[in-house]
């Protein structure tokens, strides 16, 4: 058993107050320090040592100031930096439910976080690439024709806070350029009436900037991916707002935060949160709010887990995960795995 302190022999003019003063301490700190250590018959009560022969301190002892400085040190930084983020992350994502077969899909994205002084914000690059389901490149037409319509308009450039919040698209018009530069090679590739009517909404959802921006907000990638960095120092109860599905209404969970000391400089910290609003499940699965008090309360859940370096301050891996109920019995889980490539 480790010995976190050792025995100190009282002096005359002794007080809690003059021994607790050497080490830091106050006296109610140490008179406590004591008592949680000694037996029961020499537990202090009084400030005076009087009959008192000795008194257990603590060899190394932290105050909770000290505590807490050591605990921002290797913590990521409250502001986001051009290093917190890897250039090569490698995406798994898991959809369940119990009505259809599972969705496995793997993909890889490449990011480039760098700052726009001029504009007093940080510039994302985002692309994505080598997209597999269920283990495969995709073998259907429509699944082809949708990542060739996503990658004639990679890279994407978002607008990023200091918080980290995405909170834009730098060049709107950059996107709806390049999408008409190669529309023509998408449809002499892929052809027919149904794909000219894919091709079609895609623009047209694309020249929506606030729809088109949330299409990337709502997704459990970039929810998980760019979190607010001020969650890493959260250390009470706090009300998060959470988009279960992608073009749903979002759904405000009660968090909690949880970080353990992983050894060879690694930190996870645990966001958990559980739904704690007047909405049904059939409303966030539909993304349509009912004017109405609902009789069965959603139950959901969200757990993000992040590992970090606590030198370097950058983000190795991220796993996220949300799970719907009805009646006790899951109806949507989905699970995603981000890894520095």
């Amino acid at each position: 058993m480790e010995i976190d302190f050792l025995q100190y022999k009282v002096r005359n003019g002794d007080t809690l107050k003059s021994i607790a003063s050497r080490l830091g301490m106050t006296g109610e700190e140490l008179k406590l320090f004591h008592n949680a250590h000694c037996k029961k018959l020499d537990t202090i009560w009084f400030e005076n040592l009087n009959e008192v022969k000795s008194i257990l301190v603590p060899l190394d002892f932290k105050t909770e100031k000290q505590k807490d400085q050591e605990r921002k040190n290797i913590l990521p930084l409250s502001q986001l930096s051009d290093s917190f983020f890897a250039k090569t992350y490698n995406v798994s994502e898991a959809f369940e439910n119990p009505f259809e077969a599972p969705v496995h899909i793997e993909y890889t994205i490449d990011l480039d976080v760098r700052k726009d002084k001029n504009k007093n914000c940080y510039i994302l690059t985002y692309s994505q690439k080598n997209f597999k389901s269920n283990g495969n490149p995709p073998d259907d037409k429509m699944g082809g024709l949708s990542i060739a319509c996503m990658k004639a308009i990679m890279p994407i450039d978002f607008t990023m806070s200091e918080l980290g919040n995405i909170n834009g698209f730098a060049d709107h018009q950059k996107i709806i350029k390049n999408f008409a530069d190669h529309r023509k090679d998408i449809e002499d590739f892929y052809i027919g009436e149904v794909t000219q009517k894919y091709i079609d909404l895609f623009e047209q959802n694309i020249a929506d900037e606030p729809f088109f921006l949330q299409q990337f907000q709502n997704t459990l990638l970039f929810q998980t991916l760019f979190p607010k960095m001020d969650w890493f120092h959260k250390k009470a109860e706090w009300t998060e707002a959470f988009h279960f599905f992608q073009n749903s209404f979002p759904v405000q969970c009660e968090m909690i935060i949880e970080q353990k000391d992983q050894g060879n400089d690694l930190l996870l910290t645990v966001l958990k949160g559980s739904i704690k609003e007047s909405c049904s499940s059939q409303e966030i699965m539909r993304g349509i709010r009912i004017n109405e008090p609902s009789a069965e309360l959603a139950l959901g859940d969200i757990t993000l887990e992040y590992t970090t370096h606590k030198k370097d301050k950058n983000l190795l891996q991220v796993k996220g995960h949300t799970s719907l109920q009805h009646e006790d019995e899951f109806i949507h889980q989905h699970t995603i795995t981000i890894t520095q490539g």
